[in-house]
């Protein structure tokens, strides 16, 4: 094991497809898949069937970038985006997801966007 690094991204990248081969998203209940840089969290709604994204929130986004100046550690962010990934899946008249954790683990920040959007009453 020369890289570790390199060794943990080839990993997760295998647990990522693993997984990828099991859950699918249609129309009626797309995929919420995440994405968990150091910075930030990323969370889409995607139709596999179609191939399309039908729409994303992130913790840098512009219309997020407000409120969470005042949410204080990263995973009360997550939850957060994970609450407006809901309200805006509600106006598109979205109420189930199948969720996809991309390969982390469900823990911490991946945790706390899937209860964020449970609060906001999405069906996970």
């Amino acid at each position: 094991m020369a890289n570790k690094d390199l060794n943990k991204s080839s990993m997760r990248t295998r647990r990522k497809l693993r997984i990828r081969n099991k859950v699918k998203g249609t129309a009626q209940r797309p995929r919420l898949a995440v994405f968990r840089s150091l910075k930030h969290i990323h969370a889409h709604l995607i139709d596999d069937a179609s191939g399309q994204a039908l729409l994303g929130v992130s913790s840098n986004s512009k219309d997020l970038r407000d409120r969470l100046q005042s949410v204080e550690g990263k995973c009360d962010k997550s939850r957060e985006v994970g609450m407006a990934l809901a309200a805006k899946a509600k106006e598109a008249g979205i109420a189930q997801v199948v969720f996809d954790r991309g390969g982390y683990l469900y823990h911490g920040r991946v945790k706390a966007l899937a209860d964020g959007a449970r609060e906001g009453g999405l069906q996970l």
